[in-house]
């Protein structure tokens, strides 16, 4: 494992040149080098690994005849970032180096809660804001943890997501909890990192997509 905690490697920084490089080279190939103190501070060859998880609706799911806008979740600093964070030990958190996701972790798990709730097949519109859909109610969540965490000699990919499903009429958060799911990753190489991200995401969404439709409708629109 490679990691990096210079201050100009980190990616932590918000270059807003350096990130619209990295948008627009991501859109063409899924792997490209930048020369860019934003991202790495030298020519290194950067990975893009895509942790995306598809999910098969669960039978149990209930039906719901309301419409839902997700919010992109807040975060720190630290985890709003296209770079991969691991702590290798309590305390200490680093990247990894020479790799990064294609979207910040915010943006990854709106982008993966979405389709896991436009693929359940369980709910009448689903949405971001800011769109023709106005939305009964709003899934407002705060990204804690997205992180490669060692615990021995193997890391594990642990995401933490507190959520409040709030109705729009009158605001009220009708229902809120705090999700963490971790999964090991199979070594310790990114990509292992990876797939193990792309396990975690797939608990995380079948978890928060049950959670969501069965507390809208529990609530009603009122």
């Amino acid at each position: 494992m490679k990691t990096t905690t210079a201050a100009c490697r980190s990616g932590f920084g918000r270059d807003p040149i350096a990130t619209s490089l990295r948008r627009l080279a991501f859109v063409a190939t899924s792997s490209f080098v930048l020369a860019s103190c934003g991202i790495l501070g030298g020519t290194e060859p950067v990975r893009i690994l895509d942790p995306g998880a598809r999910v098969t609706a669960d039978a149990a799911w209930p039906r719901a005849d309301w419409s839902l806008l997700v919010l992109r979740p807040t975060a720190s600093q630290s985890l709003d970032t296209e770079r991969i964070v691991v702590r290798p030990a309590p305390g200490t958190l680093q990247v990894y180096e020479g790799a990064a996701w294609p979207d910040t972790a915010p943006d990854l798990v709106q982008t993966d809660l979405l389709r896991a709730f436009e693929d359940s097949g369980r709910i009448l519109s689903i949405a971001r804001p800011g769109g023709a859909v106005r939305g009964d109610f709003q899934l407002a969540t705060e990204l804690r943890a997205f992180e490669s965490i060692y615990a021995g000699d193997r890391p594990a990919a642990v995401i933490e997501l507190h959520a409040r499903l709030v109705r729009v009429t009158d605001g009220q958060a009708v229902a809120a909890r705090t999700f963490r799911v971790s999964e090991p990753a199979q070594g310790t190489a990114v990509e292992d990192v990876s797939a193990a991200f792309s396990a975690a995401l797939g608990k995380l969404d079948r978890e928060v997509v049950g959670w969501t439709l069965a507390e809208g409708n529990r609530a009603g629109r009122k």
